[in-house]
């Protein structure tokens, strides 16, 4: 039986960008199945503009994005997570916060396209990759079979999405 749905959190360190470009894609993607969160260890308190630019273009709900500690999800009424998932190398190797639940963890390194320095347009191209990139395996894991949702499995079933070069589509 696997609990529905399941809370993915997703986590960075300035939570401006990478996580949050994948808290509004599991949002989108996870119908009743997933609900996506996503935090920082250091947040810089507002949502990268190019990251805003990126997700309205899509037609994603931008109004209740918002740039936040990971010390939110620790508290007493937060939501228990299922997974974690960190998505830059910085807030990989950091010391992370107990859990309540104890989620499974998985690591999806990404570049951070807030670091890149150009025009708009420019920025605008990098920010477009790295989407494409949270979206392919975001789409990955809401399209897993309940089985590899257990509990059981999920962690096996992260890893093999963290792993799998880029364009791999079947499960």
């Amino acid at each position: 039986m696997t609990k529905s749905p399941l809370n993915i959190l997703i986590l960075c360190t300035g939570n401006s960008a990478r996580s949050i470009l994948a808290e509004a894609l599991i949002k989108e993607y996870g119908g009743k199945r997933f609900r996506g969160y996503s935090a920082g260890s250091h947040p810089v308190g507002k949502v990268n503009p190019v990251a805003i630019a990126l997700l309205d273009s899509y037609g994603h709900p931008i109004d209740r994005l918002r740039s936040k500690s990971w010390d939110e999800f620790t508290l007493p009424d937060a939501p228990v997570m299922d997974a974690i998932i960190t998505v830059c190398d910085n807030a990989a190797g950091e010391v992370c916060p107990v859990w309540p639940g104890n989620p499974v963890k998985a690591h999806w390194s990404m570049e951070d396209p807030a670091a890149f320095k150009g025009k708009f347009h420019e920025k605008l191209s990098v920010f477009e990759k790295v989407y494409r990139e949270l979206e392919r395996r975001i789409e990955l894991l809401v399209d897993l079979p309940p089985d590899k949702l257990r509990p059981s499995q999920l962690q096996n079933s992260l890893d093999e999405i963290s792993h799998q070069p880029r364009g791999w589509t079947q499960y």
